[in-house]
């Protein structure tokens, strides 16, 4: 998993007078700013570190799959910025009948923690939103009543956690867990999700006795099922 500064990149940018940008908001008040030391990022410095991985996230072999990892992922607008590009990359390097597959794997790729409340239903809400606009407007159905839908929404709920990255726990005091959602060998379009604990990346060679969940594999559209192999 491929860890990257935190930043904040505006999903949408707000139109001031005549037609112009208006001011990027960096924070949202002092008091969070003392808090929780909130300030976001601008957007000129968040492309250019996204300028800094093209390979991985847009233009190497298997930048679908590479995975990104915000620490502290605020409102989810960096979060945005690395699945539009991924977005982008698999209209113009894939034929359209496997853009909702692999937008989907896109999306699996794509992993963070929030402290904030209401920052991590923004983050969520802001990544679906950018996936829904993306099949509408390329004539793609992807309704709440949709597959489409359904495991985009399951993916984004699994990989966007509230929690506290320095400390590994999420809410509940209990360890962030995770999932790799990795694509079976030679069966297109069918993943196999592998439960993991925030905490064994950062030790890869101490033991982990957790009891995970197992699951079966499926094809990503179907992820939203949950078909386990220990139920």
């Amino acid at each position: 998993m491929t860890v990257r500064t935190a930043a904040e990149l505006p999903h949408s940018p707000a139109r001031g007078e005549q037609g112009h940008p208006a001011p990027e908001r960096l924070v949202k008040s002092r008091d969070r700013v003392k808090a929780y030391g909130e300030v976001f990022t601008p957007r000129r410095m968040v492309d250019q570190m996204l300028d800094l991985v093209r390979p991985e996230l847009e233009t190497g072999p298997n930048f679908v799959d590479k995975t990104f990892f915000e620490p502290a992922a605020g409102d989810g607008n960096f979060l945005v910025a690395i699945l539009q590009r991924k977005l982008v990359a698999i209209k113009r390097r894939y034929q359209s009948e496997f853009w909702p597959t692999e937008s989907l794997f896109a999306l699996a790729s794509i992993y963070g923690v929030e402290l904030l409340t209401d920052n991590h239903q923004a983050a969520q809400s802001a990544l679906l939103t950018e996936f829904v606009a993306f099949h509408e407007a390329n004539g793609t159905s992807c309704t709440r009543r949709t597959n489409l839908y359904q495991s985009a929404a399951y993916l984004i709920s699994a990989n966007i956690i509230a929690g506290n990255t320095l400390t590994g726990q999420d809410f509940s005091g209990a360890p962030i867990q995770f999932s790799w959602w990795n694509r079976v060998l030679n069966i297109p379009g069918t993943v196999h999700r592998e439960p993991f604990s925030l905490a064994s990346l950062r030790d890869e060679d101490a033991f982990d006795f957790t009891m995970y969940a197992s699951y079966k594999p499926c094809r990503i559209e179907h992820v939203h099922k949950e078909v386990r192999t220990d139920a």
